[in-house]
């Protein structure tokens, strides 16, 4: 559990006062950290838009909710617009905006990568302990492995969608008859056939940053969560593996695409980029995944975080808004076709409560053996945020430099 402080006011003499030992007390008896009562926030007089930017892909999953919220809230919500961007380029943007006083953006949907550079550059709003009698029993509500990935968001932000994610080796079996089941068998088949093996910016695709964030336990670099001084033998790898890779698409969508056409034929992807574009038809059903030997699960999620600026009774919708999208009823669209599977963050969503169209793609294009390897494998969360941005630098100067576009 994240331990948070709170600035408590204090008597003259320095002695903790009566209402602040109240609200300690009372975090005690709570199951989610530190709850303190934010200032309220006023619902607005009629409805209103919100603004809403997607950096991770997340409306793939969370859309449909969003337009149930707005049914179910018409007093509150007029509609939302939705806007997709890379995330690299968002925290400029909004620095932008905050220093000119402008907010025309209310709510972003981000994974890890977005979310270390906007609380490194302080241009979020604090959710948590503030706002924590929003999401009561939030951790407890939480699968397990979840609620560790709702700790990297330094109360910043609130979990909405999780995936044990990967790295995974995707291929074409027509061209690649025995797929590397090392990193170094990868490295020598990526050798022998140059510009063969394909994978997208870590810093703007999941399955890339999942990628080098496995490595360092696939070889057993000396410390996995420290990309500055533990990653010796990764880095060494990457630049290694370079040497026969054309170049890096700034997206994931690009890889599946050259990659379903038959112009690569390996790349990497982790659960949900290996179901979702063989549901939709961009890469042939009968493509093959497979691990590397002594993987790591680098588990993935989605956040919810307000920039800073936004109005006051924005923000009450907003909170109203994230309170729903952990309801079963709005986990339960997280399923999708497969994009971040298995999707649902909390607890007791079951494929049997998604939308039917979603039980069929997944019961169709599921992997059977993932149940096998997730329980095979160990799993840890992902980099902290700011070593997330330490690693996609040194991955952007030494690595892809030169070759991505």
């Amino acid at each position: 559990m994240v331990r948070y402080k709170s600035d408590v006011p204090r008597g003259a003499a320095g002695k903790i006062s009566l209402e602040a030992a109240a609200v300690i007390v009372a975090a005690a008896l709570a199951g989610v950290g530190i709850v303190t009562e934010a200032p309220a926030q006023a619902m607005p007089s009629g409805p209103v838009t919100i603004n809403i930017v997607d950096v991770a892909g997340d409306l793939a999953l969370t859309q449909d909710a969003f337009e149930l919220y707005v049914k179910k809230n018409p007093t509150r919500v007029s509609k939302f617009t939705y806007t997709k961007a890379p995330a690299p380029e968002l925290p400029g943007k909004l620095k932008a905006m905050q220093s000119a006083g402008r907010s025309d953006i209310d709510l972003v949907l981000t994974g890890v990568g977005f979310l270390g550079n906007a609380v490194e550059q302080g241009l979020l709003v604090k959710l948590l302990p503030e706002y924590a009698a929003k999401f009561p029993g939030l951790m407890n509500n939480y699968q397990p492995a979840a609620a560790k990935m709702q700790e990297l968001a330094q109360a910043q932000g609130i979990l909405v969608v999780f995936m044990p994610a990967g790295p995974l080796i995707e291929y074409n079996p027509a061209k690649v008859k025995q797929p590397p089941t090392t990193a170094q068998e990868l490295l020598a088949w990526c050798k022998a056939n140059p510009n063969r093996l394909i994978y997208a910016r870590p810093a703007n695709s999941g399955p890339g940053r999942t990628f080098i964030m496995g490595l360092p336990y696939i070889l057993g670099d000396k410390n996995p969560k420290d990309p500055v001084n533990g990653w010796e033998k990764t880095w060494a790898y990457l630049k290694d593996l370079n040497s026969c890779i054309e170049y890096y698409p700034t997206g994931t969508g690009a890889v599946m695409k050259e990659l379903g056409e038959g112009s690569r034929d390996i790349t990497v992807t982790m659960t949900g980029w290996d179901l979702n574009p063989r549901i939709l038809g961009i890469v042939p059903k009968d493509y093959k995944v497979t691990p590397l030997k002594g993987m790591t699960w680098i588990n993935d999620a989605h956040y919810m975080v307000i920039p800073k600026g936004v109005a006051p009774e924005k923000v009450a919708v907003i909170l109203d808004l994230m309170a729903y999208l952990l309801t079963p009823e709005a986990q339960a669209y997280t399923y999708d076709k497969g994009y971040f599977y298995p999707g649902p963050a909390v607890k007791n969503v079951t494929l049997s409560m998604a939308p039917k169209e979603s039980q069929d793609a997944i019961k169709e294009f599921g992997r059977p053996e993932y149940d096998k390897w997730l329980s095979e494998f160990p799993h840890t969360q992902s980099l902290e945020p700011k070593a997330q941005v330490e690693a996609f630098r040194i991955w952007d100067q030494q690595v892809g430099a030169q070759k991505t576009k």
